[in-house]
């Protein structure tokens, strides 16, 4: 376990060294390649505007991943329980993912406005996918004789749901939830990208037009950080919804 902690620590550790070595050795200008420790400053000294924008970017982040969660769980469960509808909407969903959503996020705003909603649809069209396959994939591997074992006792098609293939489905449902999470922050950053005068999307096109390289990776470190929270916010979700995992855990 710490192996596996220490190493990656050691070679980030090592690579961002070297960053700093480069850049000065070489004076490079800011407005070309901040080093590491200018960044760390400018994170510090933009404290303030990033934790306001931040607060815009992660309520348009939950709430588009609470709809994206919501219809992919609902769109999930029809799939399995009606075949011949997922041989019709399986192949449009994977087609759905082959164009880029930076490229969907103008015609957003031309019939939605500048306002809340094509940002939270941006992320909701970046988190359904990995949430929707993942969890209609878990439930057609569940073992077909628990299924023939709860009919036996005269179980009704709800029953067969709730008692067997949902809860057997949720390590999947959560493993795309995790990528979803992970995805939700850059989702909300694209929208801002387009069409906003807040958030971490508009803050970092405003210091980027003035050439700031520094704040602008700040604010890069920013979303890194915020992603991997949402990924950890889903872990501690998973962790406590499913007592089994609890239990495998405490006897690794």
């Amino acid at each position: 376990m710490k192996g596996r902690i220490a190493l990656p620590a050691a070679l980030m550790a090592s690579l961002v060294a070297l960053w700093e070595l480069g850049v000065r050795l070489s004076d490079t200008p800011l407005y070309v390649l901040p080093a590491p420790s200018r960044v760390l400053a400018a994170l510090f000294e933009e404290r303030e505007a990033l934790l306001s924008h931040s607060v815009v970017t992660v309520g348009e982040t939950l709430i588009g991943l609470l709809i994206a969660a919501a219809a992919g769980i609902l769109l999930a469960v029809l799939m399995d329980a009606c075949r011949p509808f997922k041989t019709a909407i399986y192949p449009l969903l994977v087609v759905s993912q082959t164009v880029p959503v930076i490229v969907l996020a103008p015609i957003f705003i031309i019939y939605l406005g500048f306002g809340l909603a094509p940002k939270v649809l941006t992320v909701v069209l970046m988190c359904f996918f990995p949430i929707v396959v993942s969890f209609a994939d878990g439930m057609e591997q569940v073992d077909q004789n628990q299924i023939n074992l709860i009919r036996a006792f005269g179980a009704s098609r709800l029953q067969e749901y709730t008692f067997v293939k949902l809860p057997a489905a949720a390590p999947t449902l959560f493993s795309g939830l995790k990528v979803a999470a992970t995805y939700s922050i850059s989702g909300a950053v694209v929208g801002e990208w387009l069409a906003s005068d807040k958030g971490l999307g508009y803050y970092m096109l405003r210091v980027k037009n003035g050439y700031m390289l520094d704040k602008v990776f700040a604010c890069v470190l920013v979303v890194i950080a915020l992603s991997l929270l949402m990924n950890g916010l889903v872990k501690l979700l998973a962790y406590w919804s499913m007592p089994h995992e609890r239990r495998r855990r405490k006897h690794t």
